[in-house]
């Protein structure tokens, strides 16, 4: 019996133990409280944590490159569009501004420009995500030539001259709308080698056409330049324009005719008080012949400045630089058509000075009229007449016979000064007018011989002496470049100092012209040094 419970009590055990190995909790058996014992209270359940909600993704925001868009009226501009779910959506604030279309399948925007303004262009996906686009629509400023040739001579021409007749063509050549501004300078050229003769070179200039209500367009012309070689030849007429100096009207100015056989100098000089409405000079070139007619033109234009020293000064300083050099451009006149060979604007205030030198090389005759217009008239306007403006203060308009002077000469360092004379001699005029007095336009060149007959060194100097009133200058000597600035009549400067060798000689060689807007004659002294100032110095008017 005993045995039998025992076997009882291990069987239970082991049933236990089994239910426990399978995971199955067994309660405690509860505590019986002690009757003495107050009972405890029952401690709070903790409340369980609710779930964390599962996190939503940010959609990703619509990206449309670039971010705002730039259309020329009559053009197309593409958006790409990305990060985008379904179909895309296009809305128009102003359709009368612009048109937007959407390629589904690349995701890309094509506007195209109407009309000028600004609005938003709004991209939507099947997300109902947006995405706001500024839209302007502008006209371009302008229109670029990408590429022009031309013909200049010159022995050589020089890097500075090849340079500035290649940009003033780029200029010349684009088309900016109303209110628009060209620029094309000589820095942005990459040209740094003379130009021989017979020899070409291409030049990139660019080119940038801006203005505030257009789109600026920028790009370059490039220019293929010949340097023709073309013989140099002395003039045989002057031909001059100053009256009326001062103009009151719009008219015709000068007329003349350009003969294949008679090369010719041309100066005109004409100013616009204050007050007068804005002008321009226009020199026109006219083929009446059956062939077409080719003209060297060499020129020293001064644009207008309200000094008319100023403008003279640097007028004369260009053309005896190109004169020199025999830098020139070549134009073609087609057969009964006419060319302008220049155009300047007057406004008020203003004086403009231009020196040339013209030859036909092949082809008729062509004539030759300058004329003044309101600057808002159109260059290439026909001209109702030939009647030639009159005023109220002569001076000099017509042809004059001796266009250059030479004069060669001995000095001893011994003798009395040598004083040489420049714009001296009034010069009849061809046509009824007034005498050419000053010499103005007329190039001057002396060379003389300064010998030395003692044992020692003698330092000596050139001087200028104006004699007429204020006056500029421009002198080359011994081929190297020197300018005054205004001088008052009478005072004397040095120009150029010189040390000749004991029982030796200096060869000296001048080429000057009388200045527009000076007031010459002027006198070249060549004289012992007199330790005044040296030329350049501070104190002297030579640079």
């Amino acid at each position: 019996m005993q045995r039998g419970l025992a076997a009882l009590a291990f069987a239970v055990c082991l049933f236990a133990l089994a239910g426990i190995a399978h995971g199955q909790v067994v309660p405690a058996p509860s505590a019986t409280p002690s009757p003495s014992a107050s009972p405890s209270p029952s401690a709070s359940p903790s409340p369980s944590p609710s779930p964390s909600p599962t996190p939503v993704p940010t959609p990703p925001p619509i990206v449309v490159a670039p971010a705002a868009g730039t259309v020329p009226v009559g053009a197309t501009q593409a958006l790409q569009v990305s990060s985008v779910l379904g179909n895309v959506t296009l809305t128009v604030a102003d359709p009368a501004i612009v048109d937007a279309t959407v390629d589904q399948g690349t995701r890309i925007v094509t506007l195209t420009g109407k009309q000028p303004g600004s609005t938003l262009l709004t991209v939507a996906d099947s997300r109902g995500l947006t995405r706001a686009v500024p839209i302007r629509v502008a006209y371009n400023a302008g229109t670029i030539t990408t590429s022009a040739s031309i013909q200049i001579t010159g022995d050589p021409a020089s890097v500075a001259f090849v340079k500035s007749q290649a940009v003033a063509l780029a200029r010349a050549l684009a088309r900016p709308r109303e209110g628009a501004q060209v620029t094309a300078t000589e820095d942005d050229v990459a040209f740094n080698e003379p130009l021989g003769q017979d020899d070409v070179a291409d030049i990139d200039v660019p080119v940038l056409i801006q203005g505030d209500t257009y789109f600026n367009v920028s790009a370059s012309t490039r220019v293929h330049v010949e340097n023709v070689a073309a013989p140099r030849i002395a003039p045989d007429l002057l031909m001059v324009s100053d009256f009326p100096e001062s103009l009151t009207e719009g008219g015709v100015l000068f007329t003349a005719d350009l003969s294949r056989n008679v090369p010719s100098r041309f100066l005109y000089f004409h100013a616009n008080p204050a007050g007068q409405p804005s002008r321009r000079i226009v020199l026109r070139a006219e083929n009446h012949s059956p062939e077409p007619s080719i003209v060297q033109f060499i020129e020293g234009r001064a644009d207008a400045v309200p000094n008319e020293l100023e403008v003279g000064h640097d007028s004369t300083e260009r053309f005896i630089v190109h004169l020199l050099q025999n830098e020139g451009s070549l134009v073609v006149i087609p057969a009964n058509s006419s060319l302008n060979l220049e155009e300047q604007d007057l406004p008020p205030g203003t004086v403009v000075s231009n020196t040339l030198q013209l030859r036909v090389l092949n082809g008729g005759m062509v004539h030759l009229t300058l004329f003044a217009q309101d600057a808002g008239a159109d260059p290439n306007e026909s001209l109702t007449g030939d009647t030639l403006l009159t005023g109220s203060y002569p001076h000099a308009r017509g042809i004059y016979g001796i266009p250059e002077f030479h004069y060669a000469t001995q000095w001893r360092v011994t003798d009395p000064y040598l004083e040489l004379s420049v714009g001296q001699i009034p010069l009849p005029n061809r046509l009824q007018g007034q005498a050419l007095a000053g010499d103005y336009g007329v190039l001057q060149s002396f060379v003389i011989n300064v010998q030395n007959p003692l044992a020692t060194p003698q330092a000596i100097a050139i001087y200028e002496n104006p004699r007429g009133g204020r006056a500029t200058g421009t002198f080359l000597i011994d081929g190297t470049l020197l300018q005054s600035h205004q001088t008052p009549a009478f005072s004397r400067f040095k120009v150029r100092q010189y040390v000749v060798p004991a029982k030796g000689f200096v060869r000296v060689t001048i080429d000057t012209m009388p200045e527009p807007g000076s007031f010459y004659p002027l006198k070249l002294i060549f004289a012992p040094d007199d330790g005044s100032v040296a030329p350049g110095a501070p104190g002297s008017p030579i640079y």
